[in-house]
This record gives C-alpha cells, structure tokens and sequence, in this order.
C-alpha cells in the first residue's frame, strides 16, 4: 500500500461527530493531492454504498468506502477520532476510521485494498499502535507496513535475546506472519463481503491455505459452507444476501464464503474451498452460473431476500441436511445446462421459469433505460417531431440544435432495437448457458422482423433453450463431440428456431402483441386507474426484487418502440412514480419522527432521500428488512394511490428510468409530482402510525431523538406489588 496512503491523508485528531462530516473531511484530503476530482460526486457515491449496509466493524473500527469515477487512483486515508463515531456497528462508535477510494471499475484494486488492510486489522497490536501513535508520518508507514508496532518489537526482542534497536530479526517476523495467516484471507473475505459487498480476491480461503482452516481451541474446525448471491439487476440485493449470511455465519460459529454473481461479473471460489465445505447455500433470483462445481455437497436454494432476511435459519437447515446426509445429485453426463446441474430436487418448474425469465429481464434492463432515455433527450432537445427527421448520416449540422437531437434519438432507436434480441439471447443462456446464446439472438431478431415483439422474445428464448438442452441429452460420438458448441448446437438450434418462429408460432404472437397494444390503446378511467393501482402494488411489495421487475419491465416493454402510445407512456410514468414512494416516504419518516428509528436507520433515511429521488427502490430495503410487516405494506398503499393518481391525471413519461431529474420529460409534470407526494404522504403516515403502536418488549432499552440509550420503563419506576 506504499502509494495508497501518505502523512498528508492521516488526520489524528479527526474532529468530526457524524460519518458524513469524517468522510468528508478525509475525503478533503484525498482532494488536495488530486486522486479526487469531484469532492461532492465522491461523497454521494460513499453515501450510496452507506445506505446499503453499515461500514462498521467490532472493535472500534469503520471502513467507508466506494468505487468512483471521480477517483484518479486507488487510496486509503486514514481518521482517529477521540469521542468515536457511529458507523452501524454492533458494539459502539468508531475511533479507527479507514476511507477507501477505489476508482469506477478498479474491483482488482478495491480488493487489495481491502485485503492488506484486513491482514493487519487481525493484528490487536496493530490497532493499539494506531491508537497510541502521535505522528502522521509513523501511523501512515504502519498502515503502510513499514514500520513493526512497538509490541510486537518487543515480543521478537525477547525471543531472539536481542538489544532493543535489533528486534527486527527475519525468524521472529516470518513466525509472526506465519501466526497471522491462518486468520489474513479470512479477514480478507469477510470485511470485503461483511462490511464492502464485493467478492472475496481470487483464490482467497478461510484459511489462508486453499482447502484449509485453523483449528480451533477444541481442536475441532468449524463447518464449513459455500454461498452463492445473484439477483437480476446484480446491485443491492446481491451483496446484501451476502453481507447478511457473511454475519450470521460468524455468529454461529461458522465459516462461509460468499461467491457473488453481479452486475460486474463474478470471482469463481477456489475449487479447493468449494471441494473443503461441507454444505451449499444459494441465495439467487436469476440461474447459478457454472452450478455443477457444487454437486455432491448438503444444499439450500432458496430466493435472494431469504437469503438477507433469514439467513440464520438457513445456515441451521444446512448444517441439518449435512448431519441427514442428504446431498444433491452429480451433474448428469453430456448436460451442460446450468438450472439442471445441481440445485434441490424439488425445485419446481415454475421456479426454474422465473430464473430463466428474470435472467433475460437482467441483461436487458441496461439497454432500456440507456435507449430509453437517449430517445427521450432526442425529442426534449428537437421536439416531438424528431422522429421525422432524416439519418444524421445523410443530414447533420454541427450549430443545429435540431442535429443534435436527431443523433440522440437515432442513437436510442438502434439501442432499443436490441432489446428483444438480448431478452431472448439470455433468457435461452439462461436455460442452456452459452450454447444458448446463438438460437436465442437469432429468434428475438426474427420476432422484431415478424413484428411479434416483446411476447415473442420471451417464447423464441425459452423455445431457443429448450431445443439446445434437447440436443445436449443425445449421444454424440466421441469425434464429433468437439465441433458441437461451434458448429453442430448453433446450426440446428438456430434452424429449428428460426422454422417456428416464422412459420408456426410466429404469426400467432404477433396477433397476441397488436392485441395487447389495442388493450393497453384502449384504456380509460376507471379501467387505467385500476390497472395503475396494480402495478403500484407490486412496484413495491419486494422493493426490486422478482414482482417489482415484472412491472417494470411490462411498462418497459410499452415505451420500448421509437412512437410508443400514450397508454404505454402513461402506464410508465404510473410505474416510475409508484417506486420512487417506498424510499422517499421512508427518508420523510425518518425526520418527522425520528424517535421511531434507530440511529442507523436515520442515517439511512438521509441517502434514502437520494435513492428515492433517482428511482431507486432498494433504497427502502434497509426498513423494510428490519420491520418488513410494516413497511411493505404501508408502502404498497402509497404505491397503489401513486399510480392510480398517475394515470388518473395522465402523465406520460418516454423515459424508462431517472425518477426527478427527467421531470422536464414527463407529461403533466406538476400533477405527476402531487401523485408522487400524495402516496409519499400516505406512506410516510402509515408507517409513523404502525409503528407508533408498536409496543417495545418488556426489560427492553429504548432510542430517543439523540440516539442515547434510554432505560425501560420497569426499571425507573417500581412494580406495585
């Protein structure tokens, strides 16, 4: 870490009371010396990442942190506070405080970051040092390496027999190292997935050793699991499921590594720690990817929120199954195909269906919303009559506003034409990996060329996969085997694919597509504002996860076309609105009665109001996964009466994504905004009324406005006997 942090980015005597003030001030430093460009774009950013899980670790330690492009090179600074600060840590406030900046995609040098820092956190003389040093320049070259702690000196000095200025000897350090490894790369995975949300470094293990651990006291090591988190958008819920199985692993005494399979791509465990476990949890919403490394071994499979939700209970009936000996089957010979590798044998098929659904939904999502609003900006910057302009190939003028217009809009057409293609393509990857993905590209173009739209990419992927897992149950003669992922499984699938879609079933879909157009064309009152309520309802009943995604992307699927309806825009703008209520009603709760949420909560209530305001509604997770009974259902009533209000007042929206900042491109703005306030509103007073009714369980402290730890009831006043 010799470039990551210097004197200039230590601060002993850090003055700040609150975590924002802290990363600021830090944040401030990493300014002066230029590896920040952007000090507020920064802080939003470590804000972000806050607002999903506390940074706080045991032992008066917190490590903020993000991945930002405003940052010019990976770097780490370094706060000691006198009075602590609350990071969400379970035993108390924070007087070590770490600031990692890591810059926008560097996940390689985020991780090594966080591991060196992790291996020298393990060491209490290590922290002591920190807390007791008194020069800048001495805590940087700790941090560094450079320098040994006093303590340890003095414990090598003692062992060798030598004179205090040589206490530095290679055995007693190497002895010293070899102490520490057993716990380094454990610390590693467990602050990056516990307290980051990233996967643990390649090759990283509990202990240290691939397909090793260190006894403990007893002599006996600790069970073992594997956990793999997915979800389709691969952003919060991913790394919470994570976080959360990570903690509660290390409450019961159990080791567990998490492979987390997100929107940035995955690091596969070791084979040596997956082949070392004695139990699998899955935790995912979208296909395990590469499944089979798993088979043979006690399995949970279960959605991603169970895995945030419940994950004690999960690590207990995996420890059951391992004791019963119930193990999942092998993968069976020549199947390639990832749902069918492992996984509990009672997954039914209606299970199976969603995966493969959402994996399609996942991958498409980023074409939506990058085509959507390009095609937006189009018609904001040249008007509504954009879609008449000529190619900017042919006509393109630099001083014409107009130009410019047409060249966003043209842009977003040639986006959106992939969607149908890239919804087939891996909903079929989904059933059949990568053979997959030639069939299912090939059937969503041929459903855009048939006019069978967003109805036939669903039945070309799921048909396109269906056929390739068809094909791999055959038996191949040993020298044809290797021209078969190249040549024979592309061909016919893509052929058989092809015939049906444009010969059988093709004309029928397209007849189900006009059909539903005319219906989505032809609703009014009552009729559009039921249906507005509905999607209201599910937009927030799993805050982004599986139901939340059918909504968005029934709405998405309206507005995916260069001249969508008013209906389809409509039932857009009723779907935006209706997400952006659960977090922005959570943040408005939070600083009217505070007194009601914890400290941690309060803090997340204050990045919920930025969360929200971008329509992003994992931002509400937070609550809801602390008091769900409360909070989802006071946020679907709001959700419903957004969306009905919505569409009441027709706004439109082309945009499928920006929550406020694209209010300049919403039809009806300002009744659009009372819609989103009023389910706000009613949100926000349900939950301060249902919890306000809660009743705090006997012998139990209490939170005041401050955050201070009040004492029961019983105890200030006896009992009459």
């Amino acid at each position: 870490m010799s470039d990551m942090i210097t004197a200039d980015l230590v601060d002993l005597d850090l003055s700040a009371d609150t975590k924002e003030a802290a990363a600021r001030a830090l944040a401030e430093r990493m300014v002066a010396l230029g590896r920040v460009t952007d000090l507020d774009g920064f802080l939003a950013d470590v804000a972000a990442r806050e607002a999903q899980m506390p940074t706080g670790l045991d032992g008066g330690i917190g490590i903020p942190h993000c991945r930002s492009e405003h940052v010019t090179e990976p770097t780490l600074a370094f706060g000691r506070s006198a009075d602590g600060i609350d990071f969400g840590a379970a035993d108390g406030p924070a007087d070590l405080i770490f600031l990692i900046a890591a810059p926008a995609g560097a996940d390689d040098a985020h991780l090594t970051i966080l591991s060196s820092l992790a291996r020298q956190l393990m060491n209490t003389e290590f922290t002591d040092a920190l807390r007791s040093v008194g020069d800048a320049g001495a805590a940087a070259a700790l941090i560094r390496g450079d320098e040994v702690p006093a303590a340890e000196s003095g414990a090598q000095g003692a062992s060798e027999g030598a004179s205090e200025g040589g206490q530095r000897g290679q055995g007693a350090q190497g002895a010293e190292r070899a102490r520490e490894d057993t716990a380094a790369a454990s610390a590693a995975a467990s602050v990056d997935a516990a307290a980051v949300g990233t996967e643990p470094a390649p090759g990283g293990t509990p202990g240290g050793t691939p397909g090793t651990t260190a006894p403990s006291d007893s002599g006996e090591r600790p069970f073992r699991i594997v956990a793999v988190t997915s979800c389709p958008t691969g952003i919060a819920h991913t790394y919470m499921a994570a976080e959360s199985l990570e903690n509660a692993g290390r409450e019961a005494g159990v080791e567990v590594v998490v492979e987390t399979q997100g929107s940035a791509g995955f690091t596969r465990l070791d084979p040596a720690v997956i082949a070392a476990a004695d139990g699998v949890i899955f935790a995912h919403d979208v296909p395990v990817r590469e499944k089979d490394r798993f088979a043979g071994k006690p399995t949970v499979d279960v959605g991603v929120k169970a895995g945030i939700n419940r994950p004690g209970e999960l690590i207990t009936e995996v420890r059951g199954k391992a004791e019963r000996g119930e193990t999942t089957a092998g993968a069976p010979a020549g199947a390639s195909t990832p749902v069918e590798r492992g996984g509990d044998s009672g997954e039914g098929y209606g299970t199976k269906l969603r995966k493969w659904l959402m994996s399609g939904v996942s991958y498409m999502v980023p074409f939506v919303a990058a085509g959507g609003l390009l095609i937006a900006l189009g018609f904001a910057i040249g008007g509504w009559e954009i879609n008449k302009a000529p190619s900017v190939m042919e006509h393109f003028t630099w001083t014409q506003v107009d130009s410019w217009g047409a060249l966003l809009f043209q842009i977003g057409g040639v986006a959106f034409q992939f969607l149908v293609p890239v919804l087939a393509g891996y909903i079929a990857y989904g059933m059949a990996d990568r053979p997959g993905l030639v069939p299912g590209f090939v059937g969503g173009a041929i459903s855009l060329t048939i006019n069978a739209g967003f109805l036939g990419g669903l039945a070309a992927g799921l048909i396109a996969g269906g056929v390739v897992m068809a094909i791999q149950k055959v038996r191949i003669p040993a020298a044809v085997r290797g021209i078969m992922p190249v040549v024979v499984i592309p061909l016919i699938s893509s052929a058989v694919v092809g015939f049906l879609m444009f010969v059988v079933i093709g004309k029928p879909i397209a007849e189900a597509q006009e059909g539903m157009t005319d219906w989505l064309n032809g609703l009014s009152g009552t009729n559009a504002i039921l249906l507005g309520a509905l999607l209201g309802l599910m937009m927030c009943f799993d805050l982004g996860g599986p139901v939340n995604k059918v909504a968005y992307t029934f709405a998405t699927a309206g507005i995916a076309v260069a001249n969508p309806s008013d209906s389809a825009m409509k039932i857009m703008a009723a779907v935006m609105a209706a997400g952006m209520v659960p977090p922005l009603a959570m943040a408005l709760a939070t600083t009217v009665r505070a007194k009601l949420f914890t400290p941690t909560e309060r803090e997340n209530g204050k990045a919920a109001w930025v969360l929200g305001a971008s329509f992003i509604s994992e931002g509400a997770i937070p609550f809801a996964a602390v008091d769900p009974l409360r909070v989802i259902p006071a946020s679907m009533v709001g959700g419903a009466v957004t969306g009905s209000l919505s569409m009441a007042f027709d706004a439109t929206l082309r945009a499928p994504h920006g929550g406020v900042f694209v209010v300049p491109l919403i039809g009806n703005p300002f009744l659009y905004l009372l819609a989103l306030a009023v389910g706000v509103g009613v949100t926000t007073t349900l939950v301060i009324i249902l919890k306000g009714m809660r009743k705090p369980a006997p012998g139990t402290a209490t939170t005041d406005t401050a955050g201070t730890l009040t004492a029961p009831a019983e105890a200030k006043q006896p009992v009459a006997a």
